[in-house]
């Protein structure tokens, strides 16, 4: 099993896949998130059915220090149904059994401060190189400034605004795999509090790139998606 190294502070960590053994940890690692976060809109937790599906997919890496779980990492393969994220981005049917989710990130907060997050979601990525999906797609809700980042420093843009998950906001960010994206000449910078600006232009077929703060107020950058699907 291939394993990926490094330090947190004075303390080694050592990164690897997850087997069925360790979702008790997962969990447990899993609650102690619940109880620190400020707003719960912004985590989804996963049932333990969805666990062990990305567990037995090979799609969960962990972040162990002195063999403790401390942080981890899941990709899933979504059912194929009316809510696909695939849907949202202006996938086809066809092409929606090789797309692959980017569903949940949890680092303890002992730990937190470190780069996990991004640490993680690169070997996360390194792991997609590899495969034989096309796509990798995820939701972040707005203002969830942290998670945003992330996605957008793996190379992942916004495609969708809209309800998930019930009457819950959240933009779709997906990857196209395998294939790097051009950068476009023509850029919109958009209050991200207005969501109603934000729809129309990715309906017009805009991506979102990049956010930036201006005077404490989030903003989001926009560009033409051209051929990038």
């Amino acid at each position: 099993m291939k394993e990926w190294k490094g330090n947190l502070g004075e303390k080694e960590y050592v990164v690897r896949e997850l087997t069925i053994d360790n979702v008790n940890d997962i969990f447990r690692v899993q609650d102690i998130v619940l109880e620190t976060i400020a707003n719960n809109n912004f985590l989804s937790p996963l049932t333990k059915e969805e666990y062990v599906e990305s567990i037995s997919n090979h799609l969960m890496v962990g972040v162990f220090v002195e063999e403790e779980l401390i942080a981890f990492r899941a990709l899933a393969i979504p059912e194929i149904d009316e809510h696909h994220l695939g849907y949202d981005i202006g996938l086809q049917t066809e092409q929606l059994n090789k797309v692959v989710y980017q569903e949940i990130t949890n680092v303890h907060p002992k730990y937190r401060g470190f780069g996990l997050q991004k640490k993680l979601g690169n070997i996360v990525m390194e792991l997609l190189d590899a495969s034989p999906y096309t796509h990798v797609c995820a939701t972040v809700a707005p203002f969830n400034i942290a998670s945003l980042k992330d996605k957008l420093s793996q190379g992942m843009v916004i495609g969708a605004l809209k309800k998930k998950y019930g009457e819950m906001l959240r933009y779709v960010f997906y990857k196209k795999l395998h294939e790097d994206r051009e950068a476009s000449t023509e850029v919109l910078v958009i209050n991200m509090g207005d969501t109603v600006k934000q729809q129309q232009l990715l309906e017009k077929g805009w991506i979102g790139t990049s956010i930036l703060q201006k005077d404490d107020v989030w903003y989001v950058t926009y560009e033409e998606k051209g051929l990038y699907l």
